[in-house]
């Protein structure tokens, strides 16, 4: 069956969707270990979220690349999640989904959360002809993001070295077998409608 463009594929569950994040040791550490972020996370900075594990690995290296050495796995509430996707403008001008550049820039700038779609990756990390959805926070997003959305945090460092390994081996049923089993997330047909073309 063949993926349309854009679907948001993540792990969820009735109440929760996971979502991956990489930080430096000395942020994703105490994270995890106290299941919220601490006080040296900055939050006047936008911060991404990511659904898919592979872009996640993509985008850290594996969990090796500076910076981002630890890989977290954060459960937040689909309530959250789908309030930041209602409140989101797409981080790019989008001829037919937005009047027009000026009109697009207004949105952007108000608005707490913004939408990339990005290439899914495969086991190697290869782009995929299908998109995956980056969801950046700022402002009250990222303070709703922090103290009432996380439900959990979880260190999955150990998870992308050993997914990595199987890869470098070319055990990749052995890889796939530990994934995270991300199906397509359940939007109703207006969620996206502002954030697809």
């Amino acid at each position: 069956m063949t993926e349309p463009r854009h679907r948001i594929r993540a792990l969820h569950t009735a109440s929760t969707v996971t979502v991956y994040q990489a930080y430096a040791p000395e942020i994703g550490v105490p994270a995890a270990r106290d299941g919220r972020f601490p006080a040296a996370w900055k939050r006047d900075r936008m911060t991404w979220v990511k659904p898919s594990f592979l872009w996640m690995m993509y985008r850290s290296g594996w969990g090796t690349k500076d910076g981002q050495r630890t890989v977290l796995a954060v459960e937040i509430t689909r309530e959250g999640f789908e309030w930041a996707l209602e409140r989101a403008c797409l981080s790019h001008y989008e001829r037919g989904l937005h009047p027009d550049p000026a009109a697009w820039r207004r949105r952007l700038k108000r608005a707490p959360a913004r939408v990339q779609w990005d290439p899914e990756r495969d086991l190697h990390l290869r782009p995929l002809p299908h998109r995956s959805l980056q969801l950046g926070l700022t402002g009250e997003a990222v303070r709703r993001y922090a103290d009432e959305w996380t439900v959990s945090i979880t260190d999955v460092t150990a998870l992308a070295h050993t997914v990595h390994a199987h890869v470098r081996d070319g055990a990749l049923e052995a890889a796939r077998r530990l994934l995270p089993v991300e199906r397509p997330y359940p939007v109703d047909g207006g969620l996206l409608a502002h954030l697809r073309a």
